[in-house]
């Protein structure tokens, strides 16, 4: 589509020139001629007309705004409309203009979100537009800037909408190698003895005890046998891992392409470990757009790897506190919990954060984006393994 400008519609608009044209029909009627008196009459009264029906076109104008989807992938296309409805008598015409903030693109030869078009009496129109986001984040949409006026376009008014549309691309997906993390289990891998029972792991039925809780009926079977069945489930303990993201040295070093690596790796682990039933938590000491929070508790939900994602595609490279303070104070660790640590490098934070893990006999393992100076540093110790992104 075409690039709009801004431009004159016609020389008659300018005070200047309708002057001259009142001159001419002053000079038109003393010598009587009426041809010229007709045509300089007919340009004042259509200006003089346009600027009025200009004034009032905005009045009566309703604008919504809505996108097919708000969250995204980076590559993934999304569609944004604009409903534009004129709920008066009195036509005309309209020029929407969307400004987009962040890396979300036009598709395809559009350059800019710029459309146009007349309105009839009490008609309604929907304007569109494809957009590609190009990499995370969390993007504004508008507020629309709405040009209208007559149908000759001889006069505008120009108004900005209040609507504004948020879009969240979470960072993109990448395959990931096998690496392992390190476990604490406390009552052992299904099938083990365990005072624990999970009510995923059925074995079968058996007749009800009445000091068992009611959610281990088993109503089904209970109706085929006409007689209360509990369910007998397997001893389990389900595996729980948080993702850590420590922004400090990345922030200090302006390392922002290895900043994205790190966010594509942790979102692309979260998204392996969600699929293999693992209950996962984030906490990061990045600062967060919108202002959402940086932590995230431990929890095995269906909206809980969404969550993730969009904290992942929320945070910006600027630290915003202490790392090891906020995981003290800010969230509780089960004993069962294993840890994931993304840094830049090894500092005095990851060390600290080492420390702390150890003293609650927390298994860790650490990603770092430089490989470590020494390969000692690479064995299991304290802080468990140490792996660098080009081994993940």
């Amino acid at each position: 589509m075409q690039e709009y400008e801004d431009r004159l519609a016609s020389f008659f608009v300018i005070p200047l020139m309708q002057f001259f044209v009142g001159l001419f029909l002053f000079i038109a009627l003393i010598n009587r001629q009426w041809g010229l008196t007709i045509l300089t009459l007919l340009v004042l009264v259509t200006a003089k007309g346009a600027k009025i029906w200009s004034k009032s076109s905005l009045a009566g104008i309703k604008c919504h705004s809505v996108v097919d989807k708000v969250r995204a992938f980076p590559g993934e296309t999304i569609t944004l409309n604009v409903r534009v409805e004129n709920s008066k008598f009195l036509p005309i015409w309209v020029r929407m203009k969307v400004p987009v903030h962040g890396s979300l693109h036009p598709s395809g030869s559009d350059t800019s979100l710029t459309k146009e078009s007349g309105l009839l009496w009490y008609q309604r129109v929907r304007l569109q537009w494809e957009l590609t986001a190009k990499r995370r984040g969390w993007h504004r949409i508008g507020p629309p800037n709405l040009m209208a006026g007559d149908l000759l376009g001889f006069f505008t008014q120009k108004r900005e909408e209040s609507e504004s549309l948020h879009v969240i691309v979470y960072p993109r997906l990448v395959p990931l190698k096998a690496f392992s993390i390190p476990r604490r289990e406390l009552f052992g891998s299904p099938g083990a003895k365990s005072p624990v029972q999970d009510p995923i792991y059925i074995l079968g039925t058996r007749e009800y005890q009445h000091w068992q809780p009611a959610r281990y009926i088993h109503w089904k079977a209970s109706a085929r046998h006409n007689r209360l069945e509990q369910k007998v489930c397997e001893p389990t303990t389900q595996v729980k891992v948080l993702l850590i993201v420590e922004v400090d040295q990345f922030a200090s070093s302006n390392m922002e392409e290895k900043f994205e690596s790190t966010l594509e790796i942790v979102a692309s682990l979260a998204v392996q470990l969600d699929s293999q039933g693992y209950a996962l938590g984030l906490a990061t000491n990045g600062l967060i757009s919108g202002g959402n929070l940086s932590v995230l508790p431990i929890a095995r939900t269906p909206q809980q790897l969404s969550d993730i994602l969009e904290v992942l595609a929320r945070l910006q490279m600027e630290s915003k506190g202490d790392l090891v303070n906020l995981l003290k104070h800010g969230l509780e660790l089960p004993r069962d919990l294993s840890c994931v640590y993304f840094s830049y490098e090894k500092n005095d934070t990851a060390i600290a954060t080492t420390e702390f893990f150890a003293q609650c006999k927390i298994p860790m393992v650490s990603i770092v984006c430089q490989r470590p100076p020494t390969p000692g540093e690479n064995d299991s110790g304290i802080g468990g393994k140490t792996y660098s992104l080009d081994e993940i």
